[in-house]
């Protein structure tokens, strides 16, 4: 097997509070490898979106510490980056998707200006080759009228439409790692279906490794190769999604699949 594009090892976030700190994930451990598509699967308040955030960086220091014996990205130590370090490669390396997508775009600032800031950032473009570049960006997440787009204020697109610009913010440098916290949280159903569409084609066809976080077995089954269950800030099961939903090996798991199926567990 190929190497891990991203390496996680004892993993654990403890946010500090008025009575003193308290860890909401421990202790994990995972590898998450190119072009596959990993679930992170668990209730509200399980610690999936600090692992995110973990990730990311995005634990500030007032908010709470972050500790590993392991977390890399290819051949970079995370842990040993400056954050100067880690915000030149966030957004190019490793990019993530918010879950509520107004609130993910700038109010003030239209569309096109925010997507091209990216490659400008980023690839180091020119206003006319950035603007190219979001053009190429958003045909390719389904756009016809990308000058539409380009002009628009997030306000004045719906919530599939600021979704899917977020996605092509996201895939803009083709990024070793994708997360996407519950990316289609505020979506129908049909637009649901359709952003996880785009977004695992998108990323499957440059290699990008996904790390998909979400609570619905039905988008594991259908968008996902593995799955990690996630119970109280803690892994308690890693497999195969099709060994999953078959032969859950641990209780919760078997749980969440019997009351995603309506059953009794």
């Amino acid at each position: 097997m190929n190497a891990p594009v991203l390496s996680v090892r004892e993993l654990s976030v403890s946010l500090r509070g008025n009575g003193g700190s308290g860890t909401v994930v421990d202790a994990i451990s995972f590898d998450l490898f190119a072009g596959e598509v990993l679930a992170l699967v668990g209730e509200s308040g399980c610690g999936k979106t600090k692992t995110a955030e973990a990730l990311m960086g995005l634990v500030p220091a007032h908010v709470g510490s972050v500790q590993a014996e392991c977390l890399r990205l290819g051949d970079l130590d995370l842990l040993a980056l400056p954050e100067s370090a880690r915000r030149r490669i966030r957004g190019r390396e490793i990019s993530m998707i918010f879950q509520e997508p107004l609130t993910a775009l700038d109010p003030v600032f239209r569309a096109g200006e925010q997507l091209t800031t990216v490659f400008r950032r980023h690839r180091a473009l020119g206003r006319q080759a950035a603007r190219e570049a979001a053009i190429e960006a958003l045909t390719r997440v389904g756009f016809a009228d990308t000058e539409h787009v380009l002009r628009s204020y997030p306000h004045e697109l719906s919530g599939g439409m600021r979704q899917r610009i977020i996605i092509a913010m996201a895939m803009a440098c083709q990024p070793q790692v994708l997360i996407a916290d519950e990316p289609t949280t505020a979506l129908d159903v049909t637009t649901q279906a359709q952003v996880l569409a785009r977004l695992t084609s998108l990323a499957g066809a440059v290699g990008t490794a996904t790390l998909l976080i979400t609570h619905d077995l039905g988008i594991v089954a259908q968008y996902c190769d593995r799955a990690l269950i996630m119970r109280h800030g803690r892994i308690v099961e890693e497999a195969p999604v099709d060994l999953l939903f078959t032969a859950p090996a641990h209780r919760y798991t078997a749980e969440l699949l019997a009351a995603a199926r309506g059953e009794a567990a």
